[in-house]
């Protein structure tokens, strides 16, 4: 699949036929009394309109960023993962810009009773395999004859990666709506996916996946333009969620950061009280005397911890700790 985007013939002469009426019409209007204006009722606007679609775009970067967890353990090293902005086409107008072989896997999602299409390329599906293996990082090496099936081992890969984005995928749609996606299947020619009707307009958002060496990999993800229209406002709001993502990975270098973090512990014997007038008088030989009991006091950061008892470890001083005091105010 490539990355850029470009328009389809239909497209460009439907540009140019707008730009041409509208210069010819924008001479001698006058819009006191034209009749180009018609009725509107909001919140009737429809998807097919090319638009802003903020709360798509915010679940795309989440998705993009927490999708690293999926690829790294494949690729041993972190991918940079991005994503592009929702793009509407018809599905035939989509089939037309990708090869015949890809691996397409539909899901279903179950509070939308609606579908989507998990796409992959064959070669981004090689280098997984071949990493995942032991394998280093290098291109698939393309030969005379194209590949017209996945192995078993391929297909394995395809079935853990597919697994571990449709969980992503749910966890990214959690503070706009609660989703769970179910897989249906998967099929290689976009010709034999039983997902929509090849007129049907389809909502497409595409990722590329950034590799050392490698020429960029991308995937794409389609939504069925009648599967998100009954959140159409929903996925143009700019309102966001105050839930926290949970992030494993954040929280365990903070974990491990407050977990090295070095701390005095002081084990104290006796507190001897010395008056004044006899401590200015002290000199070197000058004994003072110390009560020692069998409790010991243990200190962490000059708090009162743990009481314990003095005892000895291979030849070496010891403190046993027996209890857990009250800490002081």
């Amino acid at each position: 699949m490539s990355a850029s985007r470009k328009l389809s013939s239909d497209e460009v002469n439907a540009l140019i036929e707008g730009l041409q009426e509208s210069s010819s019409s924008s001479v001698g209007v006058d819009l006191a009394n034209s009749d180009v204006v018609r009725p509107f009722s909001f919140g009737s606007d429809d998807l097919s309109v090319l638009g802003d679609y903020y709360a798509l775009r915010m679940i795309n970067e989440r998705f993009a960023r927490q999708a690293r967890s999926i690829f790294l353990p494949m690729l041993r090293i972190p991918p940079r993962i991005s994503s592009f902005p929702p793009e509407v086409k018809s599905f035939d107008d989509y089939c037309s810009g990708i090869e015949s072989f890809m691996s397409l896997s539909t899901a279903r999602i179950e509070e939308l009773r609606g579908s989507l299409l998990m796409v992959h390329s064959p070669n981004f599906i090689s280098v997984l395999t071949n990493s995942y293996y032991g394998g280093n990082l290098e291109p698939v090496p393309t030969g005379k004859n194209k590949k017209q099936e996945f192995t078993a081992t391929e297909e394995r890969i395809i079935e853990i990666i597919v697994g571990g984005l449709n969980k992503t995928l749910e966890k990214s749609w959690s503070d706009l709506t609660k989703i769970s996606i179910v897989p249906q299947g998967r099929e290689v020619n976009p010709q034999f996916a039983s997902f929509v009707e090849g007129s049907d307009m389809v909502i497409i958002c595409s990722f590329v996946v950034q590799l050392p060496k490698l020429d960029p990999a991308t995937f794409d993800i389609i939504y069925p333009l009648q599967t998100l229209k009954p959140i159409a406002s929903q996925l143009r709001s700019r309102v966001r969620s105050d839930v926290v993502d949970d992030d494993a990975t954040w929280r365990e270098k903070i974990e491990k950061a407050v977990l090295g973090i070095p701390l005095s512990l002081d084990a104290r014997l006796g507190s001897p009280v010395v008056p004044l007038n006899k401590l200015i008088y002290l000199k070197p030989g000058d004994v003072i005397p110390i009560t020692l009991t069998d409790s010991v006091e243990i200190f962490l950061e000059d708090r009162r911890f743990y009481g314990g008892e003095m005892g000895e470890v291979a030849g070496q001083s010891a403190v046993s700790l027996t209890q857990r005091l009250d800490q002081e105010v």
